[in-house]
């Protein structure tokens, strides 16, 4: 049954009681919708953009030579102009060529992906650290103690590294699992303080970074462990068994490329974590212990529960990164060293941030933080650029993704809260 519906001098016919679905828009509008109205990847993007554009600003004022150039500015503006821009554009030049790719060595494979090859192995500790904080994250924890838990994981996959002489494949495995135990191990006291004293887990865990710290330079000066071929504080190397293989080797006569395993663990690290959080029990109670624990216990889990297991897993991972440091490339000598964590923990924590606490996310944070790392190196050498600057620009990456509403002024978006739920406002999801 249908009826005649008139107006402006044109008839439809549609079926009675079912009025016309709302026209969607179309890819381009939607597109345009997405940065006007400032969705989150954008938000992000721009945020990036900003740090680079602030870099480049350090970079000019870094160069003594370009800064010469602006006393004379308003009777030659193109000088300053043309010395700014060459600085800039070597300094960012220099930067891809070190990490993305170097056009004047494509005629070797090997040497063209080199570059991008350690993006990637800058990159993997950070995924493995960005996934520890941020699964703490969504469990409602601020996990700041990657540093000690990292130390506990290089520890105990160094003593099974230098202890087991097995299969190569075996004492590999057995080493990264000492890892995972030992950083596990290490969060779990986290965990268990949490849940059954209310101790804070910001302050256990910046006293147990102290305790591994000092605890890892009692342990190099022992018997046990200590080189006794080496005066510098170093322990004994890893057996050549328990080293992560590398990986790409076939593309370099020498092996070159540092990229090795880890890479592979990673991958599985980071398919676990995605799982974990969007398809099993666990990971929904630790997120809904996350978003509101008082809502989860009248629901019947048990908070202490997902506290203990979180932090259990967080530092698992974390300990991944202290095996892959000593099994892979973080020295020549494949062993423990007093500064053995670089740092990494709490990198990890602004890999987490960049990423939202989302595997995904952090995957693609730890890829750009690894290119900065590694394109800096070569910022350095080749212009001349101290990499302190890109420091800088990770701070402030970290800062402008940390403050939306400041990235949404500056570009004038429309919308004050997530550009995702105001997209959603107009009627469709991007």
């Amino acid at each position: 049954m249908s009826e005649t519906v008139k107006g402006s001098g044109a008839t439809a016919s549609e079926p009675v009681g079912k009025p016309a679905d709302p026209e969607r828009p179309g890819l381009g509008k939607r597109l345009v919708d997405q940065v006007v109205y400032g969705a989150d990847w954008v938000v992000t993007l721009l945020a990036i953009l900003l740090a680079l554009f602030f870099g480049a600003i350090l970079i000019i004022l870094s160069d003594e030579s370009v800064r010469g150039t602006f006393s004379y500015f308003f009777s030659s503006p193109g000088d300053a102009i043309s010395a700014s821009w060459d600085a800039v554009s070597t300094g960012y030049t220099a930067l891809f060529k070190g990490s993305i790719w170097d056009p004047s060595h494509s005629w070797n494979v090997g040497s063209a992906i080199a570059p991008f090859s350690e993006t990637l192995t800058e990159a993997v500790p950070l995924i493995f650290g960005g996934l520890a904080v941020g699964l703490a994250f969504r469990a409602g924890l601020f996990n700041i103690g990657g540093q000690g838990q990292l130390i506990m994981g290089a520890i105990v996959a160094t003593w099974v590294g230098f202890t087991v002489t097995g299969p190569t494949f075996l004492a590999m495995i057995l080493a990264v699992i000492g890892g995972i135990a030992g950083g596990a191990a290490w969060g779990a006291i986290v965990g268990l303080l949490k849940a059954k004293t209310g101790a804070h887990e910001v302050i256990v865990t910046i006293m147990l970074n102290y305790t591994a710290l000092y605890f890892l330079a009692y342990l190099i000066g022992t018997d046990t462990f200590r080189d006794p071929d080496r005066q510098e504080p170093l322990s004994k190397s890893v057996s050549e068994a328990s080293k992560l293989p590398k990986l790409l080797t076939w593309l370099t006569d020498g092996g070159s490329l540092r990229l090795n395993f880890a890479l592979v663990i990673a991958a599985v690290a980071v398919a676990f974590v995605w799982w974990l959080l969007n398809r099993s029990t666990l990971g929904f109670e630790l997120r809904a212990v996350g978003s509101n624990a008082s809502a989860a216990r009248t629901a019947g889990m048990s908070v202490a529960k997902s506290q203990i297991m979180a932090m259990l897993i967080s530092g698992g991972l974390m300990g991944i990164v202290g095996a892959s440091q000593v099994l892979g490339t973080a020295n020549a000598n494949n062993a423990l060293t007093p500064d053995i964590d670089a740092g990494l923990g709490f990198a990890a924590i602004t890999v987490a941030l960049l990423g939202r606490a989302s595997p995904i996310g952090t995957v693609f944070a730890a890829i750009l933080f690894g290119a900065l790392q590694a394109g800096g190196r070569s910022m350095q050498s080749e212009a001349g650029i101290s990499i302190e600057i890109v420091t800088v620009i990770q701070a402030l990456i970290v800062l402008f993704v940390a403050a939306p509403p400041l990235v949404r002024g500056i570009f004038r978006l429309k919308g004050s809260g997530s550009g995702d739920a105001a997209l959603a406002s107009k009627g469709w999801n991007g």
